[in-house]
């Protein structure tokens, strides 16, 4: 069963981000609300409940999984960053985007994309979500939580803990943080592709919505 933390959206107890960030390095899975929607997170160097997550998602090792950073120096550590990419991380972080990026040899393989060494990568701006990556020290990795079959992420933690209670470790409760999913932006290529438009706006990469 999992463990449930009504947790507050602008002051987290610091008792409560202590055990949260025991259970991931513990290899636990713990939901949380970002600045988007609710995501599912893991500890980057375990290989089990990265395979639990993609159970639950329903996704295979071609879903290109994100790496929750604090900042755009950590970014900078897991991901291959030129100037001209660091100035739009700069201008748009923190916020609701993530930026699909070339992986450094820091990250592990499975974590990469299989064909493409590339991974997600977004730095949230979320007081609980920004607040249990401090506690933890490292990153996260993470999915949108999206069910298999669902248009919708869910958005209310104790139907997240009715419907997960057996499949994840922690939810962490904040309250409803929105259903839009973070704006994807590929910036692999000679100039920023959108992957998929979401709730931060594109228009800083010069892209328009579809």
């Amino acid at each position: 069963m999992a463990q449930y933390f009504a947790i507050h959206p602008q002051n987290p107890q610091p008792r409560l981000l202590a055990k949260a960030a025991e259970i991931v390095r513990e290899g636990g899975i713990v939901v949380f609300p970002t600045d988007s929607c609710y995501a599912i997170g893991c500890h980057l160097g375990d290989k089990t409940p990265i395979e639990r997550i993609r159970a639950i998602r329903g996704v295979d090792d071609r879903h290109h999984f994100t790496l929750m950073c604090r900042d755009l120096s950590e970014i900078a550590h897991y991901a291959r960053v030129d100037n001209a990419q660091y100035r739009l991380l700069k201008n748009t972080t923190p916020g609701s985007y993530t930026f699909i990026l070339e992986g450094t040899k820091e990250l592990p393989r499975r974590v990469l994309h299989p064909k493409r060494k590339t991974i997600g990568l977004r730095v949230p701006d979320n007081v609980i979500a920004q607040s249990l990556l401090v506690e933890l020290g490292e990153p996260l990795l993470t999915s949108t939580l999206l069910l298999p079959g669902e248009e919708l992420p869910l958005n209310d933690g104790e139907e997240i803990l009715e419907r997960l209670d057996a499949q994840v470790d922690l939810v962490l409760d904040g309250g409803a943080c929105g259903i839009e999913p973070t704006t994807v932006v590929d910036l692999t290529g000679g100039a920023p592709a959108l992957v998929r438009a979401g709730r931060g706006d594109p228009a800083p990469f010069g892209l328009e919505r579809p």
